[in-house]
């Protein structure tokens, strides 16, 4: 295992408005973080990420939610979602059995009807790729956790250190990456530097400067990460 999963962090034009829709969606609680950012944090003892962030970015979104999260509904109907800012993009059909809807930024994700599970609330990652069982297998290979592949031609990491969810989902797409995502996840390295990241085969974006303390890298499909050196005493 090279690092851990850490939390995930979303561009954002607005990031107040937007940080307050999504402590909604997530139920936690939004913090102002002093410099035009947000932070959504887990709120009483649920387990899971540090938190998301939620960055000023002065580029609007363009072109598709290729990383998104999927959510599992207390009941079948989204309506208290649109209610809360969310905008319907397709009703459930004979493709696909969940509703897909869009946050008030236009980045999309998916609620899905209770099910067989009755705990609501995020219950994956998903992210588009060219080659979900390489992609999956790079990941475990970080992350540790184990692939799992199916013949519907997605795969997913399960169990990956520090990842708050039931799954990390590689889906496959036609389309190949052409813009920075709007959403992105951090990782805390095992050692100082990330240099095994690297040797991994991630290619290094940005190092530490005056104005960040952390590395900018891509994973070989090029989806941004950033890799934060472990605590001191960690």
């Amino acid at each position: 295992m090279i690092a851990r999963f850490k939390d995930l962090c979303l561009d954002a034009t607005d990031a107040h408005a937007l940080g307050a829709f999504w402590a909604g969606m997530l139920g936690g609680d939004l913090v102002d973080t002093g410099d035009g950012d947000t932070r959504v944090d887990p709120r009483g003892t649920r387990s899971g990420a540090e938190a998301v962030w939620v960055n000023t970015v002065a580029e609007p979104r363009t072109g598709k939610t290729r990383v998104h999260l999927d959510l599992r509904l207390p009941t079948a109907d989204p309506g208290p979602l649109m209610a809360a800012g969310a905008r319907l993009v397709r009703e459930p059909d004979a493709e696909i059995g969940w509703w897909v809807l869009a946050d008030p930024e236009g980045n999309q994700f998916c609620a899905f009807p209770p099910g067989d599970n009755p705990r609501p609330g995020v219950f994956e990652l998903v992210v588009d790729s060219a080659d979900p069982v390489a992609q999956a297998t790079w990941w475990a290979r970080v992350t540790g956790g184990r692939v799992e592949p199916t013949e519907e031609g997605y795969a997913s990491v399960v169990g990956a250190a520090g990842f708050p969810w039931d799954y990390w989902v590689f889906d496959p797409v036609p389309e190949r990456k052409r813009v920075k995502n709007r959403m992105h996840w951090d990782v805390d390295l095992t050692r100082p530097e990330p240099t095994e990241l690297i040797r991994a085969g991630a290619t290094l974006l940005r190092e530490p400067d005056e104005r960040i303390s952390w590395w900018i890298l891509a994973d070989p499909e090029g989806n941004e990460f950033c890799a934060f050196a472990p605590k001191p005493n960690a």
